[in-house]
């Protein structure tokens, strides 16, 4: 019976402390409050703080990723690259602005600097890389002068990399007829619309011309060329039907020119050739 009165003093004794302990903290939370209200809080806690942007480490990785490989590629690779943006741009780059643009760094890489500077699509001044193209040519005009220079004829490969639009150009010059664009089973070649000009023949395509077996009837060489798709300017086929219905003979008739012999009543003319009177002289002195 000790044991059970002894419990039951415990327990009232909890539950006493567990009520002394609730209303010691419900009046500490009014009284926190109440003070909470009086105290204007800082503009800086009051306005909620947008939400900041996540930080993506993945698109820095790759970027990094990639400047790496183009830092352990061979040098060829690095050195095409900056050929390839100084072509592109055509403006006259620094090494750092090289670095900027194509992420190719030339001061740590002592070999693609040097090989740089000895390619012959590079120029070099000092301080800038620019692009070196094989003509210096910068319009139309200029390109029409350099291919008339070139009378044998000039490869468009060497004209294509003098400046953005110079395929563009070289068209137009071709429909104005200032310049003839021919092809060949190779390439193509820009020749200049000037007859003037001395043109080299080989020996071996002298040869190959003149070994040419032509046929003596025109109706036949017509056929020729259909069969290599060219349009004849003639059309002997229907030139002899329409003599035959009209009764004209097609036989070319050789017709031999009398040569006119000076008489006393020619006009000497050529009085400083004497050897062209000898005939007239000889048949005077007969008289």
């Amino acid at each position: 019976m000790a044991l059970k009165e002894q419990l039951n003093k415990f327990n009232k004794q909890q539950e006493k402390c567990q009520s002394t302990l609730s209303s010691i903290a419900s009046s500490r939370e009014r009284s926190g409050t109440s003070s909470r209200q009086n105290v204007p809080l800082p503009a800086a806690i009051t306005q909620k703080k947008p939400d900041a942007a996540p930080v993506q480490f993945s698109k820095n990785t790759e970027q990094l990723q990639y400047i790496n490989s183009i830092k352990k590629s061979p040098v060829g690779a690095q050195i095409k690259r900056v050929i390839d943006l100084l072509f592109e741009t055509r403006l006259a780059l620094t090494p750092e602005q090289i670095k900027e643009r194509c992420h190719v760094d030339m001061h740590s890489n002592k070999a693609v600097f040097d090989s740089l500077r000895k390619n012959p699509k590079a120029h070099y001044d000092g301080r800038r890389f620019s692009y070196k193209a094989t003509h210096d040519v910068k319009d139309k005009s200029q390109l029409r002068s350099l291919v008339y220079k070139y009378p044998d004829g000039i490869a468009v490969v060497d004209l294509k990399d003098a400046y953005p639009n110079v395929m563009e150009d070289l068209k137009a010059l071709s429909e104005s007829k200032d310049i003839y664009l021919l092809s060949n089973s190779q390439e193509d070649i820009a020749y200049p619309n000037d007859f003037n000009c001395e043109i080299a023949v080989d020996d071996e395509f002298k040869v190959l011309f003149r070994d040419i077996d032509i046929p003596s009837d025109m109706l036949d060489v017509e056929k020729d060329l259909l069969k290599i798709g060219l349009k004849p300017a003639t059309n002997t086929a229907e030139r002899r039907a329409a003599a035959q219905i009209h009764g004209i003979s097609n036989k070319s008739k050789d017709k031999k020119k009398k040569k006119q012999e000076i008489s006393k009543r020619t006009k000497l003319t050529n009085a400083h050739l004497p050897e062209l009177f000898k005939s007239l002289n000889a048949s005077s002195s007969r008289n």
